[in-house]
């Protein structure tokens, strides 16, 4: 969660980035085919290797369908930082799939084996 952000700060992409990279998610990453890139660290990340911290949706003042979404991430070995993407028909099915399966991990139940102690 982004400390102290007002509503003003998080009007925008760039005042929302600003203050997400003021809070140490300096790292950008990139969805590719093998996975989450991080380009600074250049190295890829499984769905399972990170945790979507928070995310905010913008559109385009002057066009409905000029949307994006900034992710805020953290990976399971301490990087922070942020995804960009379109929302909606521009969206990149790359990101899309990978952040679907991102939740999907955290959305599961944990069963526990009445078995074994």
């Amino acid at each position: 969660m982004v400390k102290n952000a007002t509503t003003e700060d998080m009007k925008t992409m760039t005042s929302c980035h600003s203050k997400l990279m003021s809070e140490g998610f300096t790292e950008d990453f990139k969805a590719s085919e093998a996975g989450l890139l991080s380009l600074q660290q250049e190295r890829i990340y499984a769905p399972q290797d990170i945790k979507e911290v928070n995310f905010y949706r913008f559109e385009g003042a002057s066009d409905p369908a000029d949307n994006s979404i900034l992710y805020a991430i953290e990976t399971t070995d301490g990087i922070k930082g942020t995804l960009v993407d379109a929302y909606g028909p521009y969206a990149d099915t790359r990101v899309d799939s990978f952040m679907q399966e991102v939740e999907s991990l955290y959305k599961k139940p944990v069963h526990h084996d009445s078995k074994s102690n």
